[in-house]
């Protein structure tokens, strides 16, 4: 894989799900459904996408011919600032959410099968690198897919979003390999069903996804009666780009709401959502933030992040971040007054482990109380070393807080940590925590590092300094199925080969009515390669050639109609290129 400054950013808990694109690994016929399926969309959606699609295969250095050499594009992409890397299938939402916030786009290095050729439930080189990239190259809408990253990122999940994520990616595998079972496609889809109807309260994530959909994925720009696709989902699918902007599709103006929306992977959309321009985009991301624990703090951020079961971030209004799971809260008039981790928990300040306060030192967890302390004036947070000492709170001497809220800390002030101003840690031995009856901490326990801050000013998904906290991401256990083929498809294969050696070299020559006769005759059902061959006749004027793979393509639509419209399409441009 080649480095550039933009991968170079990438963190290592997301440079783990990088792979190498398995370039040698794509057959012949893979290329020929790249180039079937990149043909049609040029040819199609030069009509119908926005202004930016047909531009931004330019600028992103996409060719129709071939499946493009992912890193190779890398050189490309980066002058619009952005790159791309191989990952196997749907990585964690979250995960694919921080890539983008880093300007990074994954692409499923594995392409689609024939028989999923107008489209696919999973993720593959088509989707992504056809229809992601070209749209980047617009740089309003570059900023919302950053920005949109960056909230996604931060944005909470609950056990259930996983749980669905994990059945999502094993349908989408058993979808992708030809070989699959009826019965173990029909078992997977019944376990997605069941945890789609059993999730509960949408977590952050759950409604951020929705708005990907209905934007990134499946997205219309424009005119409501006549809008334009930008969307990646119908950017690489020829079957549904063209149907999407028929009348029996429900186009409605994209908002908020479309949070409420959900989606159904496996079929094609019943609505899709109009945004009048890119622009648009960010205001409604920008409305969705707001409801968001990032923003929000207070109630909705401790509850979301108990909540979530995962390592989350709390930020008290004086600026530390605590970053553990959190297990419990105690909640008075809808107020936390105090919080509470059961895991290795570090404590920050804007994004960076305060020294001392690793994982390690704070291994069995984590508690602080929160709020104003009786009888001082102002914040805890804000006060002078003058004014802290005032008010008897002073390092090596007896302290006794007494929160409004009831919690009482009383123990030997040993350390008062400041940073740019403010007091962000106060830190005991001999000390007691007590609220009501409850006893919080006991001196026994060892010493005690009491966050300050009035209030919870925000709370987000993961911890605060990744590096520091070594967060590392669990990769999905299974894998993408390397498709073993059959000898039988190999030698097919191998016939594709041949006719795009023909094709490349232009010196056409008996072979290729030897072509023609062999796999008209083994390969009664196969219609791509017949195609590019009825290509090549074409081209070179071959009449007599033209007219009987004509007349055995007429025959074959007859006899296989779910091929008849693929054939029309690919007889319908010929002379396009």
């Amino acid at each position: 894989m080649e480095m550039n400054e933009i991968l170079e950013r990438l963190p290592q808990h997301l440079m783990d799900f990088v792979i190498d694109q398995p370039y040698n690994e794509y057959t012949a016929q893979d290329h020929a459904v790249w180039r079937y399926v990149m043909r049609q969309n040029v040819n199609y959606l030069s009509k119908v996408a926005h202004e930016s699609y047909v531009d931004g295969l330019r600028q992103t250095g996409i060719s129709i011919e071939e499946i493009p050499h992912m890193y190779g594009m890398n050189r490309i992409l980066k002058k619009i600032g952005w790159a791309a890397v191989a990952v196997d299938g749907f990585i964690p939402p979250a995960a694919f959410m921080e890539f983008q916030a880093y300007n990074v786009l994954v692409i499923a290095a594995d392409i689609r099968p024939i028989d999923q050729i107008e489209y696919t439930p999973a993720p593959d080189i088509i989707h992504e690198a056809a229809g992601h990239a070209p749209i980047i190259a617009n740089y309003e809408y570059s900023l919302y897919l950053k920005r949109f990253g960056e909230l996604g990122a931060k944005a909470f999940s609950s056990k259930r979003d996983y749980d669905l994520y994990e059945a999502i990616r094993h349908l989408s595998i058993l979808k992708a390999d030809p070989y699959t079972t009826e019965t173990e496609i029909k078992l997977a889809e019944r376990l997605v069903s069941q945890i789609e109807h059993d999730m509960g309260k949408p977590s952050e994530m759950a409604k951020l996804r929705n708005l990907h959909w209905w934007t990134v994925e499946y997205g219309l720009i424009g005119d409501l009666n006549n809008p334009k696709i930008y969307g990646a989902g119908l950017l690489s699918s020829i079957g549904e780009s063209m149907s999407c902007l028929k009348d029996d599709v429900l186009k409605l103006p994209y908002s908020i709401e479309a949070v409420d929306y959900d989606f159904d992977i496996t079929t094609k959309q019943p609505q899709l959502f109009v945004t009048p321009n890119f622009e648009h985009l960010n205001k409604v991301l920008d409305e969705f933030a707001d409801c968001m624990a990032l923003r929000k703090g207070g109630i909705d951020a401790i509850n979301r992040a108990i909540e979530s079961g995962n390592t989350a971030t709390i930020v008290l209004s004086s600026g530390i971040q605590i970053s553990g799971t959190f297990t419990d809260a105690i909640i008075v008039n809808n107020q936390p007054i105090f919080i509470r981790t059961n895991s290795p928990t570090t404590l920050n300040f804007q994004n960076i482990m305060i020294d001392g306060h690793s994982k390690e030192y704070h291994s069995n967890g984590y508690s602080t109380p929160i709020g104003h302390v009786k009888n001082i004036s102002g914040k805890l947070e804000n006060l002078s070393l003058g004014d802290l000492e005032a008010n008897g709170i002073i390092e090596g001497k007896q302290v006794i807080l007494e929160f409004e809220s009831g919690i009482i800390v009383k123990g030997v002030l040993r350390k008062i940590t400041r940073i740019d101003g403010k007091n962000l840690i106060l830190t005991f031995s001999e000390c007691t925590v007590t609220y009501q009856n409850q006893v919080l901490f006991r001196p026994e326990w060892g010493i005690y590092d009491m966050a300050v801050g009035v209030s919870i000013n925000s709370g987000f998904n993961g911890p605060a300094d990744p590096l520091a906290f070594g967060l590392k991401y669990t990769a999905p256990k299974e894998k993408t199925h390397k498709i073993v083929h059959s000898e039988e498809a190999k030698i097919l294969h191998s016939y594709y080969a041949k006719v795009r050696e023909l094709r490349n070299s232009n010196k056409i020559n008996g072979e290729l009515n030897n072509i023609w006769k062999t796999v008209s005759d083994k390969y009664q059902n196969e219609w791509l390669l017949i195609l590019e061959l009825a290509e090549i006749a074409n081209h070179n004027k071959d009449i007599a050639l033209f007219n009987d793979i004509k007349s055995h393509l007429d025959e074959l639509k007859i006899r296989k109609q779910e091929f008849a419209h693929l054939i029309d399409n690919g007889l319908s441009i010929l002379n396009e290129f």
